[in-house]
């Protein structure tokens, strides 16, 4: 990896993370020299992406193939009124790059797939899960098994949500987890959902791959977060592998 300094603009710039004896100078270089991929522009992608940008992360890569729509702008806080039909990910870009002109920015303005999918992840640290339907999840725990790269997953719906890491090819995996995609309501397109349930998830997804960057605290390996923001509940559960899981097994 190839080692980046920190330049006077970006001392003071993350000043008030260096200053933590976790993150530091060390950790804060380990940010810049890190490499991220988010797989979806969407109400997990924008406030994700705005943390990441934000915390110094020096390389996101930006993963969708929609448009911005008037419909999506009460989760997605990454875009504005005025970008409405840009694509996501054009729109994306201009943001992240404005709030930090410091970080670069990989813009791939397609769907992911299995003809793209093991390309692209190959060339990132982690990978960040913000895909709103269940092919695309278990393409992505695929290849990040087969490649042997961490991913962070989360999913949201009406007033709930989930977030979890998992670690490559060590179970348990998605898969464990999710044998058979849940109902159609688990998709916030038929069920519905408010706005910050997503927010919040994306920023809890943010802070595990700061996290996973910087070496530091405990990751939600082997657990799954779950949040009901209309009980404002958090419960945690302990993953274990599924005997029947061809990948664990």
């Amino acid at each position: 990896m190839v080692n980046h300094s920190l330049s006077a603009n970006e001392l003071i710039r993350y000043s008030q993370q260096i200053k933590l004896a976790e993150i530091g100078l060390i950790g804060q270089e380990k940010l810049k020299n890190a490499r991220v991929l988010c797989v979806g522009l969407g109400g997990l992608g924008s406030p994700l992406l705005l943390y990441l940008a934000a915390a110094g992360v020096g390389t996101l890569g930006i993963v969708d193939d929609d448009s911005v729509e008037l419909s999506n702008l009460h989760r997605q806080i990454l875009y504005r009124s005025s970008q409405i039909a840009e694509q996501k990910t054009v729109a994306a870009s201009t943001q992240l790059s404005a709030l930090n002109p410091s970080i670069q920015v990989n813009t791939y303005s397609a769907r992911l797939g299995a003809h793209n999918a093991t390309e692209l992840i190959s060339q990132y640290d982690i990978i960040a899960d913000g895909s709103d339907n269940f092919s695309t999840r278990y393409l992505i725990h695929d290849v990040c098994f087969a490649l042997e790269k961490p991913y962070v997953y989360a999913s949201a719906s009406q007033f709930q949500g989930y977030c979890s890491v998992f670690q490559g090819n060590k179970g348990p995996c998605l898969r464990c987890l999710f044998p058979v995609p849940p109902n159609a309501t688990a998709n916030c397109a038929v069920g519905g959902i408010l706005g910050v349930v997503p927010g919040m998830l994306g920023i809890i997804q943010a802070a595990e791959i700061i996290k996973w960057i910087a070496n530091i605290g405990n990751l939600l390996e082997k657990r799954l977060l779950m949040i009901d923001l209309l009980k404002m509940s958090f419960k945690e559960i302990h993953l274990s592998q599924n005997p029947a899981c061809k990948f664990c097994y």
